[in-house]
Order: C-alpha cells, then structure tokens, then sequence
C-alpha cells in the first residue's frame, strides 16, 4: 500500500486511544494500535512506520510547507520521490541503517535582541519526525503535568495566559519570571535519552532518535557535529523538549508551586517579594546542577505580573480583575512588521500588499485575539490606512501622474494641481486632506482590508 493514497484511506480512528491517554490517571498506551510480533512483544517502530501514522505524517508535512533542507528538496517534490523510493526507505528504518542528514543552519533575530538558531531538516527527515512524534505524544502526553501548555494538543498560549491571570486573582502578585539561556541549543543529550528509554523499549525506535539529535549541522557548506541540543526547526524537538522540562515541573509541583510552562518560557506566582527571591535562587539552582541547563539572568526577574511580559502580553493593574494586555514589545514588534509589508519600495501592487497584509493580520490576531483591553490598538487601523496612501504617493512617480489620479479621484484641477505639485515628503503628503479624500477608507475596504479586532455590526 502506497503511503500517498491519501484521499483511499480512511483516517484512524484513535477515539478510544483519546479516551484512555486523556485519563490522568492511566500510564497505558493501548496495545492493540501497536504492531506486534508473535511473541505479543510491541514494535514500536512498526507502529510509527503504519500506512494511517505516515498518511497522517504526509499531510502535515505538506500543510506546514517549509524551507528545503540542505539537499534542496521542496516539499512540493516530496510525494514522488516517496512514490519511487519508500520501500528503500522503509527498509533503511527498520533495519537501523537510515541514516539522517545534516540540518541546514538559520540564524533569525529574536525581539528582544540576539539570534535564534533554527535547524532545518530535509523534508525526508520532518517527516519521519513528524511520524515519530505523532506516536510518542501519545505515548508521553498524558504524563505531562497540567502546568505545562506549550506544544500539546489541545492546549494553547490562550490556557497558559487564562492560567497565569487566574493565580493573580487569587492574590499571588509576585512573578518568578525565569528564561532559560539557549534551551534547545544546551539539552543533555544523555539525559534526554535515559528520559526517553523509561517508556520506549524499542531500541531501534531510541537509536533513531539519537540519530536525529546527533546528525550535525551545515553552516555555509562546512559540517559542524552536534553532540547537545535540540535544534529548533524540526517536528520532532517540541516533544522532546517537553519531555527534558517535565522533570523540573515535577520538581515544581514537588513543592506545591504555582506555576505556568509554555515550552522554555516559565513563570511561578508567590504572595511575598521574600518568597519569591528564595524560588528564585533555589529553581536556578536546580536547573543549573540538576537538569544542566542556564538560567539567563539578564532576563529573569522577580516583579509584579503587571510589569513582566509572558507569550507577548501584560496584565493592567487591577488586582482583583486584572486584564490581558498587548504588551509595548509586542505592539512595537507588529508595527514594525507592518512597516516591513507596506514599505514604499516594496515594487509591489496595492493589491498585492493588501492581500499579504491580511494574512499576516490575520495570523497576527489569531495570537492575540485573547486581549481584553484594546486600547493599543485604538488608532492602529488609522495609521495603516494612511502607509497604504503613502505607498500609492509613492508609487504615483511624478507631479504629471499624481495630478492626473487625483482628478480621477474627483479632486477639483486647483486642488489637484497644488497637491499633485507639492515637495513634502511621502509620509507628510499621505495625510493631506485631498489625498486622503482621493483615497478615502472605501478604497482599501473594497481591495479586502479588514482590522480582525474591529467588529463589524
């Protein structure tokens, strides 16, 4: 059977599975969805390589799409060459001779300042580690704490900021807030391992694994090895990443702290500045002898909620009540992104900006749609309308053709001619009265620009 008859075969039905691996209080994974062999010993690695778990694998790949990996290959290319090589491939995973292929190294710069390492894997490989992951989270989910809401179904940014405002209401007005230096470039790959063997018997299953985490990195064509870390980029490290941190929200829960975990990011709640210096010092102690992993301490602190920043928002100070916020970075961050799409050198349509424009927003506000104070966005609807003008200004290249689109536009000639003559620079001319009359809201409206956090009666 060809794993790329998608539309044939019908999905798996896991509900069963669901409503066994949701149950807190169960550790099974349901056997009978695992291959096994006469001797009734699971094969863990059969059951990631089965037609419904690779179909599964197949479209996510090919949904999330993705920048090639070092060998070139698009995810485009990914169904045919699956169609003439699975079998070969199959049988490299199951005899352990499949050996993964270096990530390709990209650098992106963080908001606040630095890098961030991303790690490319050929699609080949993200496939293989979407379908291991996809196993292994049902294999791990249901033992992660409640705590922890970064990479897990059914979970989002939303619960963990629902979860950090409800421990607010209930008086803790103390933030531990705790950044963890570099995590997915400084995981203990030996630790992560031993983690790993505690539920996972298949050795080949462990050995792949290892693989992937020891496959290298190319930066400019010279082949780095990678002996820590879990490069950021591939299906696979979110799990794994969850798997490291569950030992320090166990160790939390341990002692009876009020804490949220969204992947790497982490903040405790206490009632007392005196409480929260001491978590402080004996979490970073921890994470450090413990777990060996670094606590940045340029970016960690001890504050009030209302004045740290958690997944991009803030809460006002209302102690009883307090509201989700957007918080400055983040509001700065969109705008600059906004910037970026609507730059007056862009060479591209209004049309076309417009259409890239929404689809980031769109994006953009899937995120924050949980805000409940909109007041930082009060005026930002103003301010894009008048950049798209100022790109139109600009795009409009000499006096001849500004005169002649706004008396298309319906401006009177003196006004048209004055305007159309006038040296200001863009930005100052994209809020002049008869620009804006010439390019009233209307306009972007019927070219598809909507603001997501303005309802419409």
């Amino acid at each position: 059977m060809n794993i790329l008859q998608l539309k044939k075969q019908p999905e798996l039905n896991l509900g069963l599975v669901d409503d066994i691996v949701h149950d807190r209080s169960s550790e099974m994974f349901v056997a009978s969805y695992l291959s096994e062999s006469p001797t009734g010993e699971i094969r863990l690695l059969e059951s990631i390589l089965e037609l419904n778990n690779m179909q599964k694998a197949l479209k996510r790949v090919i949904s999330n799409k993705g920048a090639p990996g070092i060998d070139g290959m698009t995810v485009k290319k990914l169904s045919k060459y699956l169609e003439r090589h699975w079998h070969k491939i199959e049988k490299a995973l199951l005899d352990g001779t499949y050996t993964p292929l270096p990530v390709r190294r990209k650098e992106i710069d963080k908001p606040d300042g630095g890098t961030r390492l991303l790690g490319i894997p050929t699609v080949l490989d993200r496939l293989i580690q979407q379908a291991i992951a996809q196993v292994m989270t049902r294999i791990w989910d249901h033992t992660f704490s409640d705590h922890s809401y970064g990479f897990r179904p059914k979970r989002s940014q939303a619960d963990a900021i629902y979860k950090a405002q409800s421990y607010i209401k209930e008086g803790y007005f103390v933030a531990v807030d705790m950044d963890l230096s570099k995590f997915f470039d400084r995981v203990n790959h030996d630790r992560l391992m031993s983690r790993l063997a505690t539920k996972v018997e298949d050795k080949r299953v462990l050995k792949l694994i290892r693989a992937f985490l020891e496959s290298g990195v190319m930066i400019d064509g010279v082949l780095s090895e990678t002996d820590e870390g879990t490069p950021q980029g591939g299906p696979l490290s979110p799990l794994l990443s969850n798997i490291v941190l569950d030992e320090l929200d166990k160790e939390l829960e341990k002692r009876n702290l009020h804490f949220v975990r969204y992947a790497d990011d982490f903040v405790i709640y206490v009632k007392s500045d005196v409480a929260g210096e001491r978590v402080m010092k004996s979490v970073t102690r921890y994470v450090t002898t413990k777990l060996r992993l670094k606590v940045n301490e340029d970016k960690s602190a001890v504050g009030r909620p209302w004045n740290r920043k958690f997944l991009g928002i803030r809460f006002i100070t209302n102690k009883k009540n307090p509201k989700i916020c957007l918080h400055e970075k983040s509001l700065k961050r969109f705008k600059d992104k906004i910037r970026e799409l609507t730059s007056r050198n862009c060479g591209r349509s209004l049309q076309r900006v417009i259409d890239e424009l929404m689809r980031y927003l769109k994006g953009w506000w899937g995120y924050f749609n949980i805000i409940e104070s909109k007041t930082a966005l009060s005026r930002i609807d103003n301010w894009i309308r008048r950049r798209l003008r100022m790109l139109m200004w600009k795009q409009w290249k000499n006096r001849r053709t500004r005169v002649r689109e706004l008396l298309k536009r319906g401006i009177s000639r003196r006004y048209a001619v004055t305007t159309g003559c006038a040296r200001k620079r863009y930005w100052r001319m994209s809020n002049v009265k008869w620009v804006v009359i010439a390019l009233p809201n209307k306009t972007f409206h019927s070219l598809g620009l909507e603001f997501p956090w303005i309802s419409r009666a």
